[in-house]
């Protein structure tokens, strides 16, 4: 009997094991940020467990979204900047900003298997249990079986999803649609009528035009039309950014869904009516290219990818309601685009181009070759110690707290379609679409990825972060995810290391940390001289610093347009701190005009090596403002004696100097 009582004994504390789960850092969300979050926390020394609701991670960066919206690359730092270097190892170039999705998942992929993250596929959240202002456990159900349950206990918990369930089932304040501009003294939140991807003006919104009995046409809305600036629930749009091929020998056919329904699709007939000079799946839709024949799909003008109203119980929806709006998404999507290729209505060329595209093959093989990650592009927005605005932005308030940066235009999709009057007629159009840009790199509080202290003391928010509507257009960008899961996962850390809560752990020692060692590994950092480090960059001649274009890495650069044979040189000389070999490369910021032909010189601290730069043989690609472009290997000393010099001698055009990059090749 004592046997049997031991037998009995081991059996329930295997399967007590099984159920339970303590690790020192938890990580809700296998998206991009959610994986460098887990990876860094890993090579910080603790334990980690990686929890992603779906079979894939990466969530957008994987799911599609393969022409990376960066805004300016100074902006990428870290971890996730050494993400897109490896995807550019993949394409045979330093880095790369556009890729196919299975590259991209494989690489992360890759960075749990280095990191030897513990990752548990297919399980969610279902509720969590907090005591005095702690998160103490969570308890998660089977995505495909909710009955299955298991337990997971953590010290400090990272919620890295795009929904942000943990943070909302934690207690912690939060925010769904946009605010009223007067809430944050804002001018682009709540209601904006402008004229990005719009309808024209005419365009009929009943099913018998003239007739509003006849009841309005799929798609629009009765809502009636606020003023500017009106905060409301509604949330922007979501799509599906969609991976075709043109290569015949790796397509699946686009064929008719279930549940195809034409209908959905009258205001397109008559948006395509009325503006007959449009005859390119480009006037449609924004159809960018990828490596090996396959695209990146996104939405365009006024009636395209974006399902327009759809979602707005998605947020905080179940997951059975999350789950069909992913369904109706999806079927959406696939019934446009054998709407564009076979309904009669189309004009043939548009069908004729459609054809020739099909799904991938060697995309998504375990989901039919579609996408399994809708794009939310917002949800909740925590409430937290900061909130970021659309100040911040713009540069009109500056945080000292800043822990990543972001850059990308204040952004947002359209938010409803509605009936209008003007002049006398009633007409479609679309609600909420906002780009408003010309700023360049900012800081990101660390007190915006974190409630506050009364609310969770061991929770970090670097997704669903605290932001204004507008601000979070800016930031929702998937390299600053990134950013932000790293710097949250070595806030954990610190958190735990120094027996605190993540609202009072020493921002300058975390800041300092992630400038030290940006890739968490213990490796030689990078050397970047910008022409800003003015201690490190000296000028002759007369150059004009350009501080109002997007185009350069960082917040400005240098131009020389004088022709008269003036001499002028820009010199920028790296503190080296540990000699060896370096590769060194320099920032062309995407220009109309530049002059032909220009030498750099290199020196290493003996030699000097002219290394001849055609600027017109550098291509800019993706999403970007420039090219790094390469001046070789050298051996440098330690200390200032190395430099690169850009110099303007009998130049045709105009000269640019910005930043040199020395990367450490040992």
């Amino acid at each position: 009997m004592r046997y049997v009582i031991l037998i009995c004994l081991n059996l329930f504390l295997i399967g007590s094991t099984l159920a339970q789960q303590q690790v020192d850092i938890c990580v809700y969300g296998g998206t991009s940020g959610g994986v460098i979050a887990a990876y860094t926390a890993r090579k910080a020394g603790k334990t980690v467990l990686l929890i992603e609701p779906g079979r894939h991670l990466g969530g957008m960066t994987s799911g599609g979204l393969g022409l990376t919206d960066i805004g300016n690359k100074y902006a990428i730092t870290g971890i996730s900047r050494d993400y897109y270097r490896r995807i550019g190892q993949h394409y045979g170039k330093f880095e790369q900003w556009i890729f196919e999705p299975h590259v991209a998942e494989n690489l992360f992929n890759d960075y749990v298997k280095r990191g030897q993250v513990d990752v548990l596929f297919s399980h969610r959240l279902a509720s969590v249990r907090k005591t005095k202002g702690r998160i103490q456990e969570i308890v998660l159900e089977n995505s495909d079986k909710p009955s299955a349950r298991r337990t997971v206990r953590a010290k400090m918990f990272i919620d890295c999803s795009y929904e942000g369930d943990l943070m909302a089932k934690a207690g912690v304040s939060y925010f769904v649609g946009r605010e009223d501009n007067a809430r944050y003294n804002e001018t682009l939140s709540g209601v904006q009528l402008m004229t990005g991807h719009q309808l024209p003006d005419g365009i009929d919104p009943y099913k018998t035009p003239g007739q509003p009995q006849s009841g309005l046409v799929w798609g629009v809305s009765p809502a009636k039309l606020e003023p500017n600036g009106t905060g409301d629930t509604k949330v922007q749009a979501y799509n599906y950014r969609i991976c075709l091929t043109s290569n015949p020998a790796n397509q699946v056919p686009i064929t008719r869904p279930a549940g195809y329904d034409s209908t959905q699709f009258e205001l397109l007939v008559r948006l395509i009516a009325a503006q007959p000079q449009k005859r390119a799946l480009n006037d449609y839709f924004i159809w960018s290219h990828m490596p090996n024949q396959k695209t990146d799909i996104n939405n365009r003008n006024g009636f395209s990818t974006d399902m327009i109203g759809m979602n707005y119980e998605y947020p905080d929806g179940s997951y059975q309601k999350r789950a069909q709006i992913i369904r109706d998404h999806e079927l959406y999507t696939k019934s446009l685009l054998y709407f564009f290729g076979h309904d009669p209505r189309v004009p043939q060329e548009l069908r004729q181009e459609m054809l020739k595209w099909g799904y991938p093959k060697d995309e998504y093989t375990d989901n039919g070759h579609w996408s399994p990650q809708l794009y939310v592009r917002e949800a909740r927005r925590m409430v937290g110690a900061y909130v970021m605005t659309q100040a911040n932005c713009q540069g009109k308030e500056v945080v000292t707290d800043g822990v990543g940066m972001a850059a990308y235009t204040m952004d947002s999709h359209n938010i409803q379609r509605i009936v209008i009057e003007k002049d006398g007629r009633k007409m479609a159009k679309n609600e909420g679409n906002v780009e408003v840009g010309g700023f360049g790199p900012y800081p990101i509080s660390y007190r915006a990825l974190i409630p506050k202290e009364s609310e969770c003391q061991n929770l970090l928010v670097p997704v669903c972060l605290s932001a204004s509507h507008i601000a979070y257009g800016s930031i929702r960008m998937e390299p600053v995810f990134m950013v932000l899961g790293q710097s949250t996962a070595l806030a954990a850390v610190m958190a735990i290391d120094g027996n605190t809560s993540v609202q009072q752990i020493d921002v300058p020692k975390l800041q300092q940390r992630l400038k030290a060692d940006p890739l968490a590994d213990g490796s030689t950092s990078e050397i970047l001289v910008d022409n800003e480090n003015q201690a490190l960059t000296a000028t002759t001649g007369s150059w004009r610093l350009e501080n109002k274009s997007k185009a350069g890495y960082g917040p400005s650069y240098l131009v020389h347009e004088e022709q008269n044979g003036e001499k002028a040189s820009v010199r920028f000389t790296p503190e080296v701190v540990k000699p060896g070999k370096y590769r060194l490369y320099t920032y062309f910021p995407r220009l109309a005009k530049t002059a032909s032909e220009l030498t750099i010189t290199v020196f290493d601290g003996k030699t000097s090596k002219a290394v001849p730069i055609k600027p017109a043989d550098i291509v800019v690609v993706g999403q970007t403002s420039g090219e790094w472009v390469a001046l070789g290997e050298y051996e440098l000393p330690k200390g200032k004696a190395a430099s690169v010099e850009i110099a303007a001698r009998q130049a045709d055009g105009p000269v640019v100097a910005d930043a040199v990059l020395f990367v450490p090749a040992f």
